[in-house]
């Protein structure tokens, strides 16, 4: 932690480097006059989860207003899951994503590339083709159901030198579930999804880590299972990492409501589960936070728990509500979440940090509102939350990509 033009710059494990870096942007004109002493710079926050729906789904989101979203929420790099229309399975069909991306993006965006074609889980895409243009390889959405599948794709990944990026689920347990299988469920009729569809593809997926030694990142982990899965793949020298969402660090399944905000996949699991996500941030298990931030229509989120679409929005709201909810109780410290949100995700998908940053009010006290999102999707778990830290500008690439209304 330095001081820059009188303002905290709080860098983490990257020490005076970043200062550094970033000390002439700070103190130009466009900066420097709304800095003061009671705000904090941070390096520009990365997001290895999202999905920002183009091409193919635009009525949900934009590469344009996610990227703006993200800014909003002092990202300056993000990685986009490839459930689009079409695929990204190939390299003309990545074309049309990357396409948008230069035209539209306010800041780093750099896609995922899928496993399978059409995210089918039965052939290959073309990984070889896409590799020098992808960050790495997902079928996010859907677990890679074939054992054969996912050791060919770990094979070829391995030769390509890339990360297989897994959303672990089990098809056939999953019975028509859309909430965790836990309490509230049972009290209020709803059918449960269970913790063995997560942590039962992964210890799969690490039996073939095993076998090919390729390197793996699951993705949105939300059971104990899960976290001590991980934990001793790690002990044993496996090439893995994981990460989780805001929402499963600081709720679980006694806070839902019957309403389409409370909707995504995973479900927020149980208490116990919840504590052992807190206990892996804290031991380093878990390597990163992500929003998994997924947009929709608000006719898609209003049909309530059971029919409403999987997915809520995040990235606006993710380093105030963590900072607000674990960090000022005591539970995190500040260093720490910035190297789950900043740091750590960077160094594991080899994704640089320039002039990248934001400014922060952590003084400022506000309510989620998602009329005030700017990410075309609203379904928030947090809504009327009392949050404390507002983004004041961001920095990417020594431009500012945001600048609050309140300067």
């Amino acid at each position: 932690m330095t001081k820059q033009n009188q303002a905290q710059v709080i860098s983490a494990s990257l020490g005076n480097s970043f200062s550094e870096m970033i000390g002439a942007s700070i103190s130009s004109p466009a900066v420097s006059g709304f800095i003061s002493p009671d705000h904090a710079i941070f390096p520009g926050f990365c997001d290895v989860h999202v999905h920002f729906r183009e091409p193919g789904f635009s009525y949900k989101e934009t590469m344009e207003s996610g990227s703006r979203a993200s800014a909003r929420g002092g990202y300056t790099a993000v990685c986009t899951m490839p459930n689009l229309n079409p695929v990204p399975d190939s390299l003309p069909h990545l074309q049309q994503q990357l396409d948008i991306i230069d035209r539209d993006a306010c800041i780093h965006v750099y896609p995922y590339g899928a496993i399978t074609v059409g995210e089918q889980g039965q052939e290959l895409a073309d990984l070889k083709g896409m590799a020098p243009k992808v960050i790495a390889f997902s079928d996010d959405g859907r677990g890679v159901q074939s054992d054969e599948r996912m050791l060919q794709a770990m094979q070829q990944a391995k030769a390509l030198g890339k990360i297989i990026v897994a959303h672990c689920e089990v098809n056939s347990l999953l019975r028509g579930g859309y909430i965790h299988d836990g309490q509230y469920a049972q009290a209020h009729g709803h059918r449960g999804i269970c913790s063995e569809s997560e942590w039962g593809q992964i210890a799969r997926d690490l039996e073939l880590v095993r076998r090919t030694g390729c390197a793996y990142h699951v993705c949105h982990i939300s059971t104990k299972e899960s976290v001590d899965l991980i934990r001793r793949a790690k002990a044993e020298g496996l090439d893995v990492t994981c990460e989780t969402g805001p929402h499963y660090l600081v709720m679980d399944d006694r806070d839902l409501q019957e309403d389409g905000r409370f909707k995504m996949n995973p479900p927020l699991r149980s208490q116990e589960d919840r504590q052992a996500l807190l206990e892996g941030i804290l031991d380093g298990t878990i390597d990163m936070i992500a929003t998994d931030h997924a947009p929709h229509s608000a006719e898609e989120k209003s049909r309530g728990l059971e029919k409403s679409a999987f997915g809520v929005v995040g990235i606006e709201t993710a380093f105030p509500i963590l900072y607000t909810y674990l960090v000022k109780p005591g539970l995190l410290s500040l260093d720490r979440l910035v190297e789950l949100l900043a740091v750590n995700p960077r160094k594991r998908f080899h994704i640089p940090l320039g002039c990248d940053y934001s400014v922060w009010d952590l003084n400022a006290q506000t309510t989620v509102d998602p009329k005030d999102f700017l990410s075309q999707g609203k379904a928030s778990p947090f809504t009327g939350w009392k949050i404390s830290g507002t983004c004041l500008a961001t920095v990417c690439d020594g431009k500012i990509v945001y600048k609050s209304t309140e300067i």
